[in-house]
């Protein structure tokens, strides 16, 4: 018999890890077309196969490009051919979204993907980011001074509050690998023209930045941002069982919102302590502070000198006595 081919090997050896504890249930795989996702696919089905579970492909066309359509349902035809159900969504991007197209388009490429999971009652979603898409996440977060939460990267299990459970099993697969297995199992991926868009900055981080990083500090670049990113990831876990024990002793409920003890914020290493502030306001009123937004707030519990509320997103923060109270806008 002839031996499998590498690629083939490894990308079905990731998703095997991903879907084992998912036997007999009914996956959903995020389909654009590309080398990554088409990938996946094959893979999946393979994988889903030997434990009895169905595979749906979701394509999502945004209609932003002059024939998406053709390109949605020729993703799907192949998707057929490997043995997994189809389906083609057609979304409506808000062109006038504060953030962007690129935004907006995501925006709506999940909330479908959570609507198709949810009516077939899949147990997961899969999606085809690779160790390439985790290295550039790290790099843009790194650009932007975002903080250790945005240079953790894209989680390979992530569970929404609905109870969507979201699944990246290529996350340590190279864009190389996800290209050899489509040219090695006789597919054939779209290439987007948006992919090879300068004004987008997940491009230019692509197409000259990591080169640049691998030709003047050696080659590995994008696998050492990798297991930085899951080092990161480990370091948060730890912070959080921490952070959630601290929260249960130093947190009341207030009148149209929730309090924190200044002591214990005080007491607390700066880490924490801006950690438990994010999270309080995350949790209670669902957005999230800016490090500027956080250190105000900090100052209130370690720089008291009398200042007013503080205005945050969809809440104010203020010193009443021994608490910092938050509550939301009127």
């Amino acid at each position: 018999m002839p031996s499998l081919d590498p690629a083939i090997a490894e990308v079905r050896r990731a998703v095997r890890a991903a879907v084992a504890p998912h036997a007999g249930g009914r996956l959903v795989v995020a389909l654009s077309g590309g080398a990554d996702s088409l990938a996946l696919t094959a893979a999946t089905v393979f994988e889903a196969a030997r434990i009895d579970a169905q595979v749906t492909t979701a394509v999502v066309d945004h209609g932003l490009q002059e024939g998406s359509d053709a390109v949605a349902r020729r993703a799907a035809d192949q998707a057929r051919s490997l043995g997994a159900a189809a389906q083609v969504i057609a979304v409506d991007v808000d062109p006038r979204h504060p953030d962007g197209p690129e935004a907006a388009a995501r925006i709506a490429r999940y909330e479908a993907l959570r609507r198709c999971a949810r009516e077939l009652g899949a147990s997961a979603v899969l999606l085809g980011h690779t160790l390439d898409d985790q290295a550039e996440s790290v790099l843009l977060g790194l650009a932007r001074g975002s903080g250790a939460a945005s240079l953790q990267g894209m989680a390979p299990v992530r569970e929404d509050d609905d109870g969507t459970r979201w699944l990246r099993p290529l996350l340590a697969v190279t864009r190389v690998t996800t290209r050899a297995c489509c040219t090695a199992s006789g597919l054939q991926p779209w290439d987007d023209p948006q992919n090879s868009e300068p004004r987008f900055a997940r491009v230019r981080v692509r197409e000259r930045v990591l080169p640049v990083l691998e030709r003047e500090l050696g080659p590995g670049i994008a696998a050492a941002l990798a297991r930085t990113a899951e080092q990161l990831r480990e370091d948060a876990a730890a912070f959080d069982e921490m952070i959630h024990e601290t929260i249960e002793d130093i947190v009341e409920h207030a009148e149209a919102g929730i309090s924190v003890s200044v002591a214990a914020l005080a007491a607390n290493p700066a880490a924490l302590r801006n950690r438990i502030i994010r999270l309080v306001v995350d949790s209670e009123f669902g957005v999230g502070l800016t490090r500027v937004q956080t250190l105000e707030v900090a100052r209130l519990a370690t720089d008291w000198s009398g200042q007013g509320p503080i205005d945050l997103p969809g809440c104010t923060a203020r010193r009443v006595g021994p608490r910092i109270v938050f509550a939301a806008r009127r």
